[in-house]
């Protein structure tokens, strides 16, 4: 037996290809072994057929062998959600539309589904249409996803802000609207697929797959979204700064928000029986709000509103997009100034480039380069930091050499407190997502605390010590006094200001990185020990910013 097993050892020391060939074997003998078993003992239960009061498709059927229930779950789609006023589409015969055989059209959209899909469905596709970046075919919000964009996450979205449309374009794009204002187009014309749905199509290069929503509650459409502006008196010329208007029987806030909608207005104005649509001008700017009790006339077709009067006006913002200050392009000659948008992690340096954009139209650039940011819409972000097509570059560094290399500097600092837990959000849940709670009441928040809270103070200090030509935006303030801080940033930039511009900025400040609130923490995270430690670091970037003649820290969160 010795003998034996010593020729062995000498066979495979001398051949170890044939000592990994007979592993590799014995593994795929044993896994064919495990997976016979398994298909048998399945076929097994399969020959008892289903029990009685069943069906084979049942709900508790166990008949499908071990590979092939494999197989079905790999084909299986993931499970989709939607907003509870969205119903399923009724599959009909067959219907001729705008853009010729509806059958195929459906079919073509829905390539890649089974029949559960269809029937889950919560919208109808209508066709491929055609889209001018001049007029778009579908006026209302936008966004884009270049990474992960699917047909049923623009539905979702389009039907959340309570739109009729969803249309898709370039793989990517999402587009919501009340009406389409476009031609049809060739159904092979919208030949591009999903960035994160191969299955699917997402219209072409300037053409929309458009789906019409089904809403079954049109209370959701016509009122739920709207947002309470305000009590404002009546503009001294309202028919140039309110152009739309119309005499409404039995008046309530839903039928002049929903005819506002319609027209692709943002604001739903109410005077009395008087309905009068627009966007916000400088001839109506909302900035100068009057009591509420002067608006308090109630509407005659609805008992619990108020719908105003003859001159003080009830003002909604609708769901319908203002697209004054969405188009955004690269500089048209390359700039030789360097203006950094500098700011520590966490304190809203997205949020400013999402505001500087809308409200010059030109990209903002990055130290650094961001996927998810790209993905967004921020197209600056793949640009290097020096290409000079950039309105401003984002950086967070602090560093001498990195602060020397820019020209001039807008720094944003925010409350520390705030800014260190929207970066450990940000660490551990990505830019909207959130920290789980074994994080926060784990090692790692006080350990966050404490190498990121000097940070947050010399950050500051250096950029204060190395910046040329610093102007300070806090973000307390851009969040108070949005229109004349976004103003200032604009002039320092060296643009004209445009205010009907800045006045759209207002309505469509939010952005596609804004953390939802729902999951706040419920208790302070900061012990003793670390408000002592943040507050003397607070106290001293006070001191500097005083020192230099420059906006202070906000009072709200200055220690006492």
């Amino acid at each position: 037996m010795a003998r034996l097993l010593l020729k062995l050892q000498r066979y495979f020391r001398r051949k170890p290809v044939r000592f990994f060939s007979f592993i590799i074997l014995y593994l795929t003998a044993g896994s064919l072994v495990f997976l016979h078993s398994g298909f048998a003992g399945e076929t097994a239960e399969a020959s008892k057929g289903p029990a009685a009061g069943e069906t084979a498709n049942g709900p508790d059927a166990q008949n499908l062998g071990l590979i092939g229930r494999v197989f079905k779950e790999t084909q299986r789609p993931p499970r989709r959600y939607s907003p509870p006023w969205l119903k399923p589409a009724s599959l009909d015969a067959p219907e001729r539309g705008r853009g010729g055989d509806y059958a195929n059209r459906w079919n073509r959209a829905l390539k890649g589904r089974n029949t559960k899909d269809l029937e889950e469905s919560r919208a109808k596709y209508i066709g491929c249409y055609t889209d001018d970046t001049q007029k778009r075919a579908l006026r209302g919000a936008s966004f884009f996803d270049y990474r992960k964009m699917t047909v049923f996450r623009c539905q979702d979205n389009c039907a959340e802000r309570g739109y009729m449309y969803a249309g898709l374009e370039f793989g990517a794009e999402c587009y919501c609207g009340h009406k389409i204002q476009a031609p049809n187009a060739s159904e092979s014309d919208c030949n591009m697929e999903c960035k994160g749905e191969k299955t699917n199509t997402c219209g072409g290069a300037n053409r929309l797959s458009i789906y019409r929503l089904e809403l079954s509650q049109e209370s959701a459409r016509r009122y739920g979204s709207a947002i309470f502006k305000g009590c404002f008196r009546k503009p001294e010329n309202v028919s140039f700064a309110l152009p739309v208007h119309a005499v409404i029987l039995n008046m309530s806030v839903d039928k002049c928000v929903d005819f506002c909608t319609e027209k692709e207005y943002s604001l739903a104005v109410l005077a009395g029986q008087s309905c009068r649509c627009g966007f916000p001008t400088p001839l109506f700017s909302l900035h100068e709000r009057e009591d509420e009790e002067l608006c308090l006339q109630r509407c005659a077709g609805e008992e619990f509103e108020g719908c105003g009067t003859a001159d003080y006006f009830v003002v909604y913002q609708t769901q319908a997009q203002d697209n004054r200050c969405m188009d955004r392009r690269f500089l048209p000659t390359r700039s030789k100034q360097l203006i950094a948008l500098a700011s520590f992690p966490g304190a809203g340096n997205t949020w400013a480039r999402h505001l500087i954009e809308l409200a010059t139209g030109f990209y903002t650039g990055s130290y650094y380069f961001d996927g998810s940011l790209y993905n967004k819409g921020f197209k600056g972000e793949r640009d290097h930091w020096r290409s000079g097509r950039t309105i401003c570059i984002k950086t967070h560094e602090s560093g001498q050499k990195e602060i020397e290399a820019f020209d001039s500097s807008i720094l944003m600092i925010r409350n520390p407190y705030k800014a260190l837990m929207a970066e450990f959000n940000r660490k551990y849940g990505g830019h909207i997502g959130f920290a789980s709670q074994a994080h926060w009441k784990g090692k790692e928040w006080p350990e966050f605390v404490k190498n990121y809270a000097p940070w947050w103070a010399s950050h500051t200090l250096d950029w204060l010590k190395y910046g040329k030509n610093v102007h300070v935006v806090h973000f307390e303030d851009l969040k108070k006094a949005l229109f004349n801080q976004l103003k200032g940033m604009v002039t320092f930039l060296g643009l004209e200001v445009s205010e009907d511009r800045l006045l759209c900025v207002e309505g469509q400040k939010d952005g596609n990185f804004k953390r939802s609130g729902l999951r706040k923490l419920e208790y302070d995270p900061y012990t003793p020990e670390m408000k002592n430690l943040i507050n003397g670091f607070i106290k001293t970037v006070d001191a500097a910013l005083k020192e230099r003649r420059l906006p202070r820290v906000p009072e709200d969160y200055r220690p006492r």
